[in-house]
């Protein structure tokens, strides 16, 4: 059964919260964050991509941008613009995006957790990103930002966050610049915290890795490095835990996954429509966006015309957790053998879009000229997710996108 714990959150005082909240680390690259951050002295952008304060030209990985994180980090707790808790406490964070709401307790998962398929992933994750994390964690001996994690609803979890929330104030609440409600509250009843960590403890037997795979990985990982170079280890210690946000799955949605492909292989655009007929039912949409109304529709733009695009039967394979996704089918049934596209973790002549840009995105790529052909595919489901997660398996990548992102620095957890 999975372990979910209090702890003593750092925290912005309540007039700071909006300014210092970000986003990820990794939805952003050098020069967006410094536009970010641009304005607000105490953003957490200055820790978390502390190579905005450095020359333009500094490696992100070097040890400057390390030590100038770990200056930031304590001249921000020095400042006053994070704080302490004095005593360890659960707290709820909830999002709200086009008027729909979905509320998590943050808490602490254990490293054992990880390491024992607990927490399940449904991505592999990459050596680089996760050693650039485990740096992050380590230099600062802190989970600065908190990982994104499902589990399967509870009802007397859901009760204990809905009597808080419609009776207590929130202490931080607010409207991020892309329009999405960020509202946090502080868990501090005894009883409420006792209850919430016994309901975790015997009702939730797994919890999986929504959004945030090389952060869970780095985070363990640094974990379990403390514990093996700590000849007293106990198991109690802070470094036996990491900051997450637990929401039920059944408050979460994924949204769609698109790509976009620099070149046709050789073909011409009627070319690729014949081959495509060999799998696919072709629908014609004109110049209108049209958006897949369902599993295996597609949408395909090309040449300034949308398609729909429904893959036959026999292209797929409905007992086959990762043969049943549209990712799949799209790799096996068109970019691997039409477009030639064989990596889709390396190639150069693919990107993928998330759909909260939306699908006019893709049209600007390709009528710029930038892509020639773009694939609008229909999202996959959360039980999908589980699904694959409990068989053991592992998505193609780039296959899931959650919105609202989580606001890194409402609350941070430090490893000791």
């Amino acid at each position: 059964m999975a372990i979910v714990k209090p702890f003593r959150g750092l925290r912005p005082p309540r007039v700071l919260a909006k300014d210092l909240a970000c986003l990820p680390y990794d939805v952003m690259n050098s020069e967006e964050a410094a536009t970010m951050a641009e304005g607000k002295e105490c953003s957490l952008l200055h820790i978390t991509r502390s190579e905005i304060d450095l020359p333009p030209d500094t490696d992100t990985h070097s040890d400057l941008v390390y030590d100038k994180s770990v200056e930031n980090f304590r001249k921000w707790q020095e400042k006053g613009w994070l704080v302490q808790d004095s005593k360890p406490r659960f707290y709820i964070y909830a999002q709200t995006m086009n008027a729909r709401t979905q509320y998590g307790i943050v808490g602490c998962a254990a490293v054992s957790d990880y390491l024992d398929g607990i927490i399940k992933k449904h991505e592999l994750t990459r050596p680089d990103k996760e050693q650039d994390r485990m740096v992050h964690v380590r230099v600062n001996n802190a989970n600065i930002e908190p990982v994104f994690f499902a589990y399967p609803a509870v009802s007397e979890i859901d009760d204990i966050v809905k009597k808080i929330v419609s009776k207590v104030k929130p202490e931080y609440d607010f409207t991020s610049g892309d329009g999405f409600g960020h509202h946090f509250w502080v868990i501090d009843n005894e009883d409420t915290i006792s209850k919430i960590e016994n309901l975790f403890a015997t009702k939730v037997p797994y919890t999986y890795v929504a959004d945030g795979h090389h952060r869970t990985a780095a985070a363990a990982l640094v974990g379990k490095e403390k514990k093996d170079a700590n000849p007293a280890h106990r198991g109690d210690e802070e470094y036996n835990y990491f900051l997450a946000v637990h929401f039920p799955d059944n408050q979460l949605q994924i949204i769609d996954y698109n790509r976009t492909i620099k070149d046709l292989n050789g073909l011409s655009p009627e070319g690729l429509l014949e081959k495509l007929g060999k799998s696919f039912v072709i629908e014609s949409k004109g110049t209108r966006i049209y958006k897949p109304k369902a599993l295996h529709n597609f949408s395909m733009y090309l040449e300034g015309n949308w398609y729909s695009l429904t893959a036959k039967e026999g292209t797929y394979d409905d007992n086959d957790p990762i043969g049943v996704l549209d990712v799949t089918i799209l790799t096996n049934q068109i970019l691997s053998p039409i477009l030639d596209i064989q990596d889709l973790r390396r190639s150069k002549r693919i990107d993928f879009v998330g759909g909260i840009r939306g699908l006019g995105e893709l049209k600007k790529r390709v009528n710029s000229g930038e892509m020639k052909v773009a694939f609008a595919l229909y999202p996959v489901s959360m039980k999908q997710l589980i699904t694959i997660a409990d068989s053991g398996n592992i998505m193609p990548p780039k296959t899931t996108w959650f919105e609202p992102k989580l606001r890194s620095g409402l609350v941070i957890h430090l490893l000791s």
